[in-house]
């Protein structure tokens, strides 16, 4: 049960002094079983005339802010504290009936589901129907669990990851006849290509950390993108095809949606002169507070941490 400390800063700069319109902030991590938000500040400048919060239609909580004043400079400051607890691939739990595919969702859920369920985007050759289905056994059942893994670590092993810091999404159709994008593009692409099997898929944004010092998790450094997937018996699961990630090791939710563009971080208007608009730049850090997991290691299995410091000393 790791601390976090997750800072995430976007600054936008000027030529000249420029009004700015409404802006929708979507940077709080979202409260769940598995993540427990301590503490959290968003500060903003210039100052806002005013700040309000909401709930969207998914349970995320979205700040909006609207400005009187005129300056060069916009900055947002999102500092968060988590307590995250991390779920392995072992602890996915799926009910009998569905754990071979094909299956169908419950009568219950379907009406639920469905809209995540629809695809949404063109695939008039279904070439991703094609590349979705070379991960089903065509002999027999194929295990539903073991089949979106391999998903996710092919796409992890044959895509090239490039970053990309500005705006925008490629099409899936792009990512797989490109084999490279960022952590969205894969997103989307899995999304595409588990909808294309009748599986219920979602967009999050959201951020990943390492949760040891020796391991690196690509995605760092901005915000990131992966996918979950409903799963009857365990419910909405995570799948992060970037890092070839089943479970919400490394990975802090923030904002959940049915596509890409409802739950973009940071979005708004400006008015000025023409060209005033100069750059956007986007600080991620996101770190395991190591003194405060091992003193709440220590206070919740003292015996399990004394045992950790014999081996380690």
């Amino acid at each position: 049960m790791p601390f976090l400390n997750l800072s995430h800063v976007t600054t936008y700069t000027y030529r000249h002094p420029v009004s700015f319109g409404e802006h929708r902030i979507m940077v709080r991590p979202r409260e769940s079983f598995d993540q427990h938000l301590l503490d959290a500040a968003l500060l903003i400048s210039p100052e806002p005339s005013e700040v309000r919060w909401l709930q969207d239609v998914f349970g995320n909580s979205v700040a909006i802010a609207t400005f009187d004043r005129r300056a060069k400079e916009l900055i947002f400051d999102s500092r968060v504290r988590v307590l995250h607890s991390p779920a392995e691939l072992q602890e996915v739990h799926i009910e009998e009936y569905a754990r071979s595919y094909p299956f169908t969702y419950s009568s219950e859920e379907m009406p639920d589901l469905l809209r995540s369920i629809e695809r949404q985007h063109h695939d008039p050759q279904r070439q991703i129907d094609g590349w979705a289905r070379r991960f089903v056994n065509a002999h027999g059942p194929t295990d539903t669990l073991g089949m979106l893994a391999d998903m996710t670590a092919a796409i992890r092993r044959e895509f090239t990851y490039v970053p990309r810091p500005e705006k925008g999404t490629q099409s899936p159709i792009e990512t797989l006849s490109r084999m490279k994008g960022t952590c969205r593009d894969y997103a989307m692409f899995m999304i595409e290509a588990v909808r294309a099997l009748g599986f219920a898929a979602r967009f999050v944004s959201g951020y990943v950390y390492s949760p040891t010092i020796g391991e690196h998790r690509t995605g760092g450094g901005n915000t990131h993108a992966w996918v979950r997937v409903y799963l009857p018996g365990s419910g909405w699961v995570e799948f992060d095809p970037t890092n070839g990630i089943v479970g919400n090791t490394g990975l802090i939710r923030v904002a959940i949606a049915r596509d890409i563009y409802q739950a973009v971080p940071v979005s708004g208007t400006w008015a000025g002169f023409p060209g005033s608009f100069l750059d956007m730049t986007v600080s991620v850090d996101a770190h395991v507070d190591a003194a405060a997991t091992a003193a709440h290691t220590l206070i919740a299995n003292p015996d399990a941490a004394a045992s950790d410091m014999r081996r380690t000393g």
